[in-house]
């Protein structure tokens, strides 16, 4: 059966934290082969590990504020999961059995021509506001600015580094942003900073396409 993307990661907090547990257990043993960059799954472990401390907290003292802290953790971090998901673990190496050990729902409905994405994506970077980077893309080449059909959107990845990165996952920053333009915020200690953006086409299966070449802005 097909599920709609996103509702497999479970509400119920208890329930929750088993499946990231199991899903980061499982990332973690087969991250070599996965090409699994280590500062990523680290990132998304740290996460973990901070809403097991907030979960046992508001289960041994169930006040609101406790309740309210562990709903914000239980956000943040299934976020970070979703993202996490779609751009390392809906496409090879990672198989559909290692995708239903984790919880991952497999799409069998989907076209099999969905299995490449020629797309490519052009962008531009505008400034928006104090702290705030507006990113608008499209299909390159394309006359209209819609996302290519039946596609999720583009991820962006960027990050505010001193020289342009070696290889895409050095940008640690990561969204997918399902239509344009996209806003990216920053932090004040970023202002008068350089960042790196660059963006690709996500299919429906979750296969990314190529990386767009980085353009850079001055987080304002």
């Amino acid at each position: 059966m097909r599920t709609r993307r996103g509702h497999y990661v479970p509400s119920n907090a208890q329930q929750f934290r088993e499946f990231v547990l199991n899903l980061v257990t499982c990332v973690n043993k087969h991250k070599t082969a996965w090409n699994i960059p280590a500062g990523r799954l680290n990132e998304l472990i740290s996460a973990s590990d901070s809403f097991n401390d907030v979960l046992e907290q508001a289960t041994a003292t169930r006040t609101s504020a406790n309740i309210h802290r562990r709903q914000v953790a239980q956000a943040e971090v299934a976020a970070l999961v979703r993202a996490f998901v779609n751009q390392f673990l809906r496409f090879p190496p990672v198989t559909d059995a290692d995708r239903i050990e984790m919880g991952i729902p497999v799409h069998d409905a989907i076209r099999t021509d969905h299995f490449v994405v020629a797309e490519n994506v052009d962008f531009v970077i505008h400034l928006n506001a104090i702290r705030e980077l507006v990113v608008n893309f499209w299909q390159q080449g394309a006359d209209h600015r819609a996302k290519p059909a039946g596609y999720e959107g583009a991820v962006i990845i960027w990050g505010v580094v001193d020289a342009p990165p070696a290889n895409p996952e050095d940008l640690t920053h990561h969204i997918m942003a399902s239509r344009t333009p996209f806003t990216l915020r920053f932090g004040e200690e970023e202002r008068g900073k350089t960042v790196y953006v660059a963006l690709a086409w996500q299919n429906e299966r979750g296969i990314l396409g190529a990386w767009s070449e980085y353009k850079t802005a001055i987080v304002p």
